[in-house]
């Protein structure tokens, strides 16, 4: 078994900012590049589950299969088995995992996904290979992760400029990349993966509805999270530049041509036979 690196700190926290975002995730809205490949009989690895609701949404597309998800924080996971017990589902499971050294044999997985998490780590190519040892030959490894550089968003907001500077500052000092979307095709030829097709997706926030939702979760934030916290105590940013951040994410929210795109890349691997 590899040798467990060391993980970055995971700059967002579990505040109830952070899991409104992550709750509203699902597999069609943030995995529709995979599930064109998965079949009822699958068993699948979800690493990086959260709250679960992606894993419960591929645990509902293989019925006669089987999902596990893993993640590094205990806590999340009793959230995780709440939303797959709503639904009613017995064909998934939940565990801690560290994705630099899964505690599963070689060649178990059929497919291996993970949604939003090489950002995050310390060692994404160490993960790749990870992911790739669990899954079995013929099987596939994926992955999709944003990229903060190149979101965008209109109209210009210099408070908004400041937020995507803050974070992406906060974010590599705690050991991760925040703009690792353009790099997962990079890192998974790095860790060996051959077969791959990468591919780009997005989320688009411009509804009225959309606008409140999306800049007031970032506004709270801004202010409330772990990442703020991150922030001042780093030194990254004083207390009254995140009031001016968070403030400036409401105002955009209010702007009736308010636009917002976030870019993902994505990766779609098999395993050599």
């Amino acid at each position: 078994m590899p040798k467990a690196q060391e993980t970055a700190v995971y700059t967002h926290g579990h505040h109830e900012s952070v899991l409104r975002s992550h709750t509203w995730r699902t597999a069609a809205n943030s995995a529709a590049y995979l599930l064109g490949s998965l079949q009822p009989h699958m068993k699948i690895l979800d690493v990086g589950c959260g709250p679960g609701t992606i894993t419960a949404d591929l645990a509902a597309l293989v019925p006669d299969g089987h999902v596990t998800g893993v993640d590094f924080a205990p806590d999340i996971l009793d959230r995780a088995r709440a939303t797959a017990a709503e639904r009613g589902l017995t064909n998934v499971d939940f565990a801690v995992a560290d994705v630099h050294a899964l505690d599963f044999p070689d060649d178990t997985f059929c497919v291996v996904h993970a949604h939003q998490v090489l950002q995050h780590v310390g060692d994404p190519v160490q993960a790749l290979r990870e992911m790739r040892r669990v899954t079995r030959p013929g099987g596939f490894i994926a992955a999709r992760d944003s990229d903060y550089a190149a979101m965008t968003w209109h109209p210009a907001s210099p408070g908004l400029d400041d937020w995507l500077d803050l974070y992406r500052r906060v974010a590599r000092a705690n050991g991760g990349e925040p703009d690792a979307g353009r790099r997962l095709k990079s890192w998974a030829l790095q860790a060996g993966l051959t077969d791959i097709t990468a591919t780009s997706g997005t989320w688009t926030f411009s509804t009225p509805d959309e606008r409140e939702w999306w800049s007031g979760l970032w506004a709270d934030r801004t202010l409330a999270s772990a990442y703020a916290r991150r922030a001042t105590e780093g030194g990254h940013a004083s207390p009254e530049q995140l009031r001016a951040v968070s403030e400036a994410w409401r105002q955009w929210g209010k702007q009736d041509d308010g636009w917002f795109a976030v870019l993902h890349g994505e990766i779609l691997c098999r395993k050599e036979a």
